[in-house]
């Protein structure tokens, strides 16, 4: 492996950079991604009625399954199970929807049967993903990385306006709170635009630093958890146990296909941000059946669903740092995090409007890589056909609670398809793409181009990895 002592290493997949950027570059997606990976998992018991003792289990073997599910992707097995690219495998917002609907109706067992089921359906998906690639051509992608960064604007504001305990409402939407949002948010704009080198590299992190500092002296951070928390702990085989039930898996498998759309979406993101090209079909499969890989893994130990997270792509498209060593870095401490509670602990004081603050522009960085990939052909009225009406359906169904809850609808068709507007608009964007009629003169012009990034890209992953 070469050597690059020098901050070039950064935006080398394998160089190997010092330790004084790798450290805080690495923390930085720490911090972007700890509140995601926690969240789900307090979700999720507190809807499956978990003990406080279960509860923590379920947040600390969220933390690992992510690690692990990280190192993964950054380290391929037989160069099929990984996708081999500087992504971050969290516990998915995603998946949060149906998990809540099956543990409401059933229980965690359940929930964990359907996710094995869920990941042999990722792993079955991976496996054909250079046949069905061609239903997802730039435009498609585009769209749905497009989609993914509009849908993410408003949990940026729920969590700009949300304190240190997001369940008191009277906290929500305080003047403290966007106070502290908006120095975090000034602090990464200026670091960002008007400083070089390290700084602006790890002006998200900076940000996140300088917030936190000024929640803590505002009394907007508890340490009362760390105090309470232990030392080591460590999660047994089959300790929820596993049940299934058919329609649950169902549902679930169906989430996993269209989050399998989406993580070819943000894997899109992470090479067209960080190493200007897209990604190799072995690349989409790896990541693909590695996540599956992943999930079954995860249901035997009581993890819940992974997913690239688009806090972290978001991050790699803004300062295009794609050494592995920095996400390894990210993965280990997590991993550590998911082993000494007490260490795990001090991660979740971080407020939310803190997060918010710092993630806001990460955020408009995925919409605006989706801009990139839909423009990056001819923009003609077929394309506005397609772009439009998918992000129409997908946003304004989302936007109007209830809109698919009707009469005649089956509770899982909120689920599925009302809670994401990602999920509809991906659905559109294909049955559209493959229903209107090509622009006639420019219908060969389009294969060729998209045959030639497609096999340019496939070069260039190859020389990478030599």
């Amino acid at each position: 492996m070469p050597t690059h002592p020098n901050s070039a290493a950064l935006f080398q997949y394998r160089g190997v950079p010092a330790p004084g950027q790798l450290i805080p570059l690495g923390l930085q997606h720490v911090v972007a991604s700890i509140v995601g990976i926690v969240t789900p998992a307090i979700l999720i018991s507190n809807t499956c009625g978990l003990s406080p003792a279960d509860q923590t289990l379920l947040i600390q073997v969220s933390l690992v399954i992510t690690a692990l599910a990280t190192l993964l992707q950054l380290f391929p097995l037989f160069r099929r199970i990984g996708a081999g690219l500087p992504v971050i495998m969290d516990i998915s917002f995603a998946y949060v929807p149906t998990l809540q609907s099956i543990g409401m109706q059933f229980d965690l067992p359940t929930i964990l049967g359907a996710e094995l089921v869920g990941g042999m359906v990722a792993i079955v998906f991976g496996v054909f993903v250079k046949q069905i690639r061609p239903f997802f051509p730039p435009l498609v992608t585009g769209t749905v990385i497009f989609t993914i960064g509009l849908s993410l604007y408003s949990t940026a504001i729920r969590y700009m306006a949300s304190g240190s305990n997001p369940a008191d409402p009277a906290q929500f939407g305080s003047v403290q709170n966007w106070v502290v949002a908006f120095i975090t948010f000034a602090v990464v704009v200026f670091f960002n635009n008007f400083t070089k080198g390290t700084l602006k590299l790890g002006a998200i992190l900076i940000g996140m630093v300088v917030g936190y500092l000024v929640a803590w002296l505002m009394g907007m951070v508890s340490f009362d958890s760390v105090a309470s928390a232990g030392w080591f702990q460590v999660a047994t085989p089959l300790h929820f146990g596993l049940s299934f039930e058919p329609s649950a898996c169902v549902s679930l498998a169906i989430v996993y296909v269209v989050n399998a759309v989406q993580t070819m979406g943000d894997l899109s993101s992470t090479t067209l941000g960080g190493m200007d090209r897209l990604p190799t079909d072995r690349e989409l499969s790896g990541g693909i059946i590695g996540q599956g890989v992943i999930s079954i893994l995860g249901a035997f130990v009581g993890g819940l669903p992974t997913a690239t997270y688009s806090q972290n792509v978001g991050i790699v498209t803004v300062n295009q740092v794609i050494n592995r060593l920095v996400f390894t870095l990210a993965a280990a401490v997590l991993l550590v995090a998911g082993l000494v509670p007490k260490f795990s602990s001090v991660l979740t004081t971080i407020p939310q409007s803190v997060i918010g603050g710092a993630t806001v522009s990460v955020f408009a960085m995925i919409t605006m890589t989706g801009i990139r990939m839909i423009t990056s052909q001819k923009f003609t009225m077929r394309s506005s056909t397609v772009v439009g009406l998918s992000v129409a359906l997908g946003m304004g169904v989302t936007q109007v609670s209830g809109s698919l809850a009707g009469p005649g609808f089956p509770g899982w068709v909120t689920t599925v398809f009302g809670s994401s507007s990602v999920v509809l608009a991906t659905m559109m964007a294909i049955f559209l793409n493959l229903i209107l009629p090509k622009d006639p003169p420019e219908e060969e012009a389009q294969a060729q181009r998209v045959e030639a990034v497609i096999e340019e890209a496939a070069q260039k992953a190859e020389r990478e990895t030599q």
